[in-house]
């Protein structure tokens, strides 16, 4: 886990992608492209609707795949910024 996800708890992790929640909501990060989304309030209940969807229509997939999936077409990329950077 990244200093960055310090007060998260690590709820899953891929060679690519982590999920952490917190007391304020998620954090989704991409690793590979050093970018993370916090997600908080509405858009995280979309996230959390949108994450279970997934686990239960692909129970196989891997955490790299889910988390992937979620943030290229869930379009949770779209409220990611650099790591480091304050939000």
């Amino acid at each position: 886990m990244d200093e960055c996800d310090q007060g998260f708890k690590l709820l899953e992790e891929g060679a690519e992608f982590a999920l952490s929640a917190g007391q304020s909501g998620f954090r989704l990060r991409n690793k590979a492209e050093g970018m993370c989304a916090d997600l908080q309030d509405a858009d995280a209940e979309r996230f959390r609707a949108d994450y279970d969807e997934i686990k239960i229509r692909s129970p196989d997939w891997t955490p790299d795949q889910v988390l992937a999936q979620l943030w290229d077409q869930g379009g949770y990329s779209w409220l990611a910024r650099e790591e480091g950077e304050a939000p």
